[in-house]
């Protein structure tokens, strides 16, 4: 076999197996975002402050976008903006290395040391986290 075709071989099958992968790697649903995620940052949880609270035009990754005065939900091109926000603290299929998951849930329970915020979830069984991680596993097959 020549050089050449033994290098075009090689490259094809590396593009093919990149298909294959990108193919596999989930895709984070916005209207999931939209629907499930974004609504637990606007949740008074007990005992801790709303996440919005904190992250409203913050400083740091997660910088959640200003509710317009009187406004109970952002408006469609806030959403957006959340969830790149958002999505880049994320791993997509892997919750385990999400900062989004680890910062607020409490280190006995796999979290990080440090959030300022306090720990909104204290185990991977709160039914918010599971909302989380939901998005962050199942990308785009988890359409209802």
């Amino acid at each position: 076999m020549s050089a050449r075709l033994t290098i075009a071989l090689a490259a094809a099958l590396s593009l093919a197996h990149l298909t294959v992968v990108a193919s596999k790697t989930p895709t984070l649903d916005y209207e999931f975002f939209k629907a499930k995620v974004e609504p637990i940052f606007l949740k008074k949880r007990e005992g801790h402050t709303r996440c919005y609270v904190c992250h409203e035009e913050s400083n740091n990754a997660f910088r959640l976008e200003k509710l317009q005065a009187g406004a109970a939900f952002w408006t469609e091109e806030q959403s957006r903006k959340n969830f790149d926000t958002v999505s880049a603290l994320v791993v997509p299929g892997d919750p385990a290395n999400s900062r989004l998951l680890l910062q607020p849930l409490a280190p006995e329970a796999g979290g990080n040391t440090f959030h300022s915020g306090g720990r909104q979830f204290a185990t991977k069984n709160d039914p918010d986290w599971k909302t989380l991680a939901q998005w962050v596993t199942r990308g785009s097959e988890q359409k209802e």
